[in-house]
């Protein structure tokens, strides 16, 4: 008697990271675009921080991430995404080496009224040569402008992608982490040959 057998479909997992300044989005980004239940490590926002992260920008901000948000989206029935939050505030940048280790690139979300949070990132990332795109969150009510603008304001390397996203939109995310998962691609060939 004869059994149908077929090979089992290999998978390929590999790893993202979403960064930025404090209140850019990451929390939000991971919890819109995971297929489960993110893991989220937020602590209420108390006096303790008071001067030390920058609330008055985000006053109405009650939460943040204090050690990095988790998630996982399947992009294809051969590649998963494990996506890695990192904290945004200063005093909690010490993680972002142990988070990065292993990703194939970043995605390092900018909310346009607070552009000077987003320098760090972007120094980290040119810094370990990981490959990185710039994700500018369209907040309700910060302004518009255009990529070569914010490319030009964060002093980016033409290469670099700058692509607008809805951090709450799970459509959005995704489309920014094809993107992101492309250029790393793309970059890694570039780089072998």
């Amino acid at each position: 008697m004869a059994y149908g057998h077929s090979e089992p479909q290999r998978s390929s997992a590999t790893k993202i990271v979403i960064s930025g300044g404090f209140g850019a989005g990451k929390t939000t980004f991971v919890g819109a675009v995971s297929e489960i239940m993110p893991l989220r490590t937020e602590a209420i926002v108390t006096t303790a921080s008071s001067g030390l992260d920058g609330l008055d920008a985000t006053p109405d901000k009650n939460t943040t991430t204090v050690a990095m948000d988790f998630g996982r989206i399947t992009l294809a029935d051969d590649l998963v995404l494990y996506l890695f939050g990192t904290p945004g505030q200063r005093r909690f940048w010490f993680m972002w080496d142990d988070l990065v280790r292993g990703a194939i690139g970043a995605i390092i979300l900018v909310d346009v009224r607070r552009l000077q949070d987003s320098f760090a990132a972007v120094d980290f990332f040119e810094a370990r040569g990981l490959p990185f795109i710039v994700a500018v969150n369209e907040f309700d009510d910060a302004p518009r402008h255009p990529g070569f603008a914010v490319r030009k304001a964060l002093a980016l390397p033409d290469h670099v992608p700058v692509v607008g996203v809805d951090a709450r939109d799970r459509q959005s995310a995704r489309a920014a982490l094809i993107t992101v998962a492309e250029y790393a691609l793309t970059s890694l060939t570039a780089s072998s040959h």
